[in-house]
């Protein structure tokens, strides 16, 4: 005979479970991204950006000197928000009124003990490959060692999600309101490219905008990833 119906269990009479509770910060969480899903509507833009050059010239550096190609989409997104200021906003509290930020700090997702946490690289536009790697490292161990200060996490000016260490192709990230914008990036891969008169093996990392579509149209966030793509593409250190 089945097992009397538990409302806390709705599964118990289908088999073996486990209950485990939610943490205080899982909730938390929780309620954040579920506002910001349903209260923000969303559309993703994805696309393909090439950067055989630039992984050509990393590969160049000497030990010492290189870093991750997460580091050099920092800068080609701050170069992107330059460019198309809107981008770089959040709706007043009534949404009447679109505030343009004039700083350019940069959020990046970082996966810890606790959950995502979202550390922000502050001035991203006056700081350097190197200064950006060491500041990126110091907030990522503050996050996985449960050490990352609230005020560490506020005032971004967009975000930036990478999967690019786990794998995967696109993927479709929740904006971090009240920022307009989210990039989510997974890792390079290499694929034969026609060059109009053969296929050539090319270096392409794929990119996943999800917007603000109060904010931002489409053809927008294309031309914003686009030009994501041409500042990589011309990277020369």
């Amino acid at each position: 005979m089945p097992e009397a119906f538990d409302p806390l269990d709705p599964f118990a009479s289908f088999g073996q479970t486990q209950t485990v509770k939610l943490s205080r910060f899982q909730k938390l969480v929780g309620r954040t991204l579920s506002a910001n899903a349903s209260q923000i509507p969303h559309v993703t833009h994805h696309d393909e950006v090439d950067v055989t050059d630039l992984e050509s010239n990393r590969a160049s550096l000497a030990p010492g000197a290189k870093a991750s190609p997460l580091i050099f989409l920092i800068k080609a997104v701050v170069a992107a928000l330059e460019a198309f200021p809107h981008f770089n906003a959040s709706l007043s509290a009534d949404g009447d009124s679109l505030i343009l930020k004039k700083y350019f700090h940069v959020g990046i997702a970082v996966d810890g003990p606790l959950g995502l946490l979202v550390p922000v690289l502050r001035d991203c536009d006056s700081k350097d490959i190197t200064e950006l790697s060491a500041e990126l490292k110091e907030v990522s161990a503050l996050a996985r060692s449960k050490g990352l200060p609230l005020d560490r996490m506020q005032g971004g000016s967009v975000s930036i999600s990478s999967l690019g260490g786990i794998g995967g192709t696109y993927f479709t990230p929740i904006i971090n309101a009240p920022e307009v914008a989210i990039l989510g990036v997974t890792g390079i891969q290499t694929k034969p490219v026609w060059d109009g008169s053969e296929f050539k093996p090319r270096r392409l990392l794929p990119l996943s905008l999800s917007y603000d579509h109060r904010v931002i149209n489409g053809a927008d966030a294309a031309r914003f990833v686009r030009h994501i793509g041409d500042t990589l593409g011309q990277w020369r250190g």
